[in-house]
């Protein structure tokens, strides 16, 4: 593989990982009826404060772009292809929580779209690991927080059974 050919395609994973990044957070808390549904919501004590997310997922994203990276070095072998087909999908259903959680307030449908994101993460780390060791232990963290953060949800879910009829309303597609 030529050296430019390399950067290009980490570039391109960065931006993937930041078009993802970006998309999610059109949906975050700085929308004003989304932060007074997420301030209404009964929260456990262990939620991360405000500023810890985006401290933590510019960290995971940059994870993540460098782990397709090296798995993409290896896209002509059958492993390397099994691999990269776990990396899409969890990018999609990364952006997909975020949309579901924050943007329709719809805990639930959120609960079951983390549950297949941390399927399609394991699915990454156990296919990856068959190609480049490094790039399966750089999603370990990522897997981690995800399943944090699935604790999170279903607790929210526990704590708030209406939700869905707490105003204001979300947004309809």
């Amino acid at each position: 593989m030529r050296r430019s050919n390399g950067l290009w395609a980490l570039l391109g994973f960065g931006a993937a990982v930041a078009g993802t990044a970006w998309l999610g957070s059109r949906y975050n808390s700085h929308d004003s009826r989304t932060r007074l549904w997420y301030r209404r919501l009964d929260k456990p004590f262990y939620t991360p404060p405000d500023f810890v997310f985006p401290i933590v997922w510019s960290f995971l994203y940059t994870l993540m772009a460098i782990s397709g990276w090296r798995v993409w070095q290896h896209r002509k072998t059958p492993q390397g292809s099994s691999a990269l087909r776990w990396w899409l999908p969890q990018l999609i259903l990364n952006e997909e929580w975020t949309r579901l959680f924050f943007d329709r307030h719809l805990p639930t449908w959120s609960m079951a779209d983390i549950l297949s994101l941390q399927i399609a993460i394991i699915g990454y780390i156990v296919a990856a690991r068959k190609v480049d060791k490094s790039a399966a232990v750089l999603f370990v963290p990522y897997a981690a927080w995800v399943a944090f953060a699935a604790l999170l949800n279903e607790e929210i879910i526990r704590r708030n059974p209406s939700t869905a009829t707490m105003f204001p309303q979300a947004r309809t597609a």
